[in-house]
This record gives C-alpha cells, structure tokens and sequence, in this order.
C-alpha cells in the first residue's frame, strides 16, 4: 500500500481538474457559469458575481456585457463597487481607472490591467468563464 501526503493529494486532484478541463491534444476548454440574466442587468448597470470561487465585476455597457475580475491591481480595492461612467470604472479607494471591455488601465496608480473574462448569452442567461 503507498502512503500519499495531504499536499501530495492535493496537487494531484489539481491536475485531474485541470485534465478534465482539457480537451482533446491538450486544448483548453472553456467551462461557462450562469451568473445573472440579461433583464437583471440593464444598460449601465454592475453586478459582483461569484465565479468558481473568484470575485468578478459583470457590467452592461450599451446592451454588451463585459466581465472583469473584482480586484484594482493597485491595492486590492473592489472594483465593483465604483462608479461606472461608459465603459470605465473606477476603483473607489485611489481613484484607478480601468476600461471594463478590454481590462486596460486608463489612470493612475494602478499600472497593470485587470483580468478579463470571457462572456456569453444564451437567451436570458450570462454566462462567464474564468480560465487558470
């Protein structure tokens, strides 16, 4: 019988989930998570949502849904719980700004841009994926 550490269990459950979000030659494939629903989100409008354990900030932006991960990259601040003017936010600790389509830092003292998800629409339902 062969003894397996906690950490060695671990990392080994880690690698088949990561296997099992692969697919054929070693490809990624995506996995979607309903969110929200589109007329819970008008024009204009944020959500915080929760997606396989990672905050994400899900914004309307002209009837587009774009979906960012929830952390300024200066300090942490959360992001959505700025003001969101057009496609920008801005974090409501220092005042960063961030383009919520495309992740780009627009102001200082944030200098490096935030993650950006993949969004889709099925029907009435958002659905976002997180990659590793």
């Amino acid at each position: 019988m062969w003894a397996v550490s906690s950490e060695s269990a671990k990392s080994g459950r880690l690698w088949a989930q990561g296997l099992a979000r692969r697919g054929r030659r070693g490809k990624r494939v995506s996995e979607f998570f309903k969110v929200a629903k589109v007329s819970e989100l008008p024009p204009g409008g944020k959500q915080l949502v929760e997606v396989d354990d990672i905050l994400v900030a899900l914004f309307n932006v002209n009837g587009e849904f774009f979906a960012i991960e929830d952390v300024c990259t200066h300090d942490g601040g959360p992001l959505a719980e700025g003001e969101l003017e057009g496609d920008e936010i801005e974090c409501p600790r220092h005042g960063a700004r961030f383009n919520v389509c495309t992740g780009a830092v627009l102001c200082m003292p944030a200098i490096e841009p935030v993650e950006c998800y993949e969004v889709k629409i099925e029907e009435d339902d958002i659905l976002v994926s997180v990659d590793y």
